[in-house]
Formats: C-alpha cells, structure tokens, sequence
C-alpha cells in the first residue's frame, strides 16, 4: 500500500509537471496568437478605429464583388434587342465594381485588416440579390442591375456614416465610390423610363 501512495505521488509530481510544462506552451501559443492577431501591418488608427473601420471595408468588399460577379453574369446571359449595348455596359460596370473591390482591400490591408473576398464569404455576407441563372432578356437584366446597385448604394450610404468618427479617409473612399456608382445607377435607370 506504501508502495502504491508512493507511486501516486510520483504520478501525482509526474502529472503536475505535465500541466505546467502544457500552461507555459499555452502560454507562449496565446502570446504568438496576440501578436499575429494584431497582424504584421500596424495600424494609423486606434484598435477600435481599425475594428470598426475593418468591418465597414469588408461589408463593402463583399458587396463590390458580387456585384461584379452578378454584372459579370448578367453579361453572359443577356439576349434581346438591346443585347450590345446591355452587354458592353455590364462590362463596364464589371471594371468599376472589380477596381473599387481592389481599393478597398488595399485601405483594409493599409489599416491593418486582413479583408476577405473568398466565395464562400461573399455568398454569405453579400446584401446584392441574387441574380438567377439562365438566359434574361435585356429589360429583366437593366431592372435587376438598378435593384443591385440600389443595395449597393444603400449599404456604401450608411458605411459612409459609420466612418464618419472613424476613419475619414476610408469615408472619403466610400463616398467616391457611391459617387460613382450612384451616376451607374442613374444610367441603368434611365434605360426603364
């Protein structure tokens, strides 16, 4: 019996030795995952600054390329009278909306943020609507265009005033962007008058 109390307080050591050699490692581990959190780009703004500003960069990230994707689509699949003109003007769109995607993952890289445009990231955070699959006639393809850059435009308005104490030149971004985007949208509604 002496024997087995020995043994348990030899495991007991054993165990103990064990459990602080594995908090030390956690330890270090928590410490790299700090460090990394923070990530290798330091940031001009303050951590609540970069946080707010970041996720107002990666809801706009997400829409701009869906909504590339979705013109991209459309320009596929588009037939009707209006076919050329439609089909050159969804790519144009397409180069506005995949360049303004590519600012702002550069002004989320610039303050620090690491941004997101994997599929699975836009197909789940994207507010554009969902542009169905098949042949569109042209009026079905200018409608559904006007409705996705209302969301767009809707999403970059109210981003604009989130960074407002945030961040202004992310503001200054966004509002270029809706600028522009907002003539797009009058230009695709035009074509419904």
């Amino acid at each position: 019996m002496a024997e087995k109390s020995t043994k348990s307080k030899s495991t007991a050591k054993k165990d103990t030795a064990k459990k602080d050699t594995a908090k030390k490692d956690t330890a270090k581990k928590s410490g790299k995952a700090a460090k990394k959190a923070e990530g290798p780009i330091t940031s001009p703004l303050s951590a609540e600054e970069r946080d707010i500003t970041g996720g107002v960069l990666q809801d706009t990230l997400v829409d701009l390329i869906d909504l590339h994707l979705v013109a991209k689509q459309a320009h596929w699949n588009v037939v009707g009278r209006f076919f050329r003109d439609v089909h050159l003007q969804l790519d144009e769109l397409v180069t506005s909306a995949r360049g303004y995607a590519d600012d702002v993952a550069e002004r989320a890289v610039t303050i620090g943020v690491s941004p997101d445009g994997r599929a699975a990231t836009v197909a789940k955070g994207s507010d554009v609507p969902e542009f169905e699959p098949d042949w569109h006639n042209d009026q079905e393809v200018v409608e559904a265009i006007v409705t996705a850059l209302h969301e767009v435009i809707a999403g970059l308005r109210k981003r604009i005033d989130e960074t407002d104490k945030t961040d202004l030149v992310t503001q200054d971004l966004l509002i270029a962007i809706a600028a522009d985007l907002e003539k797009a949208h009058w230009m695709w509604q035009a074509q419904l008058a």
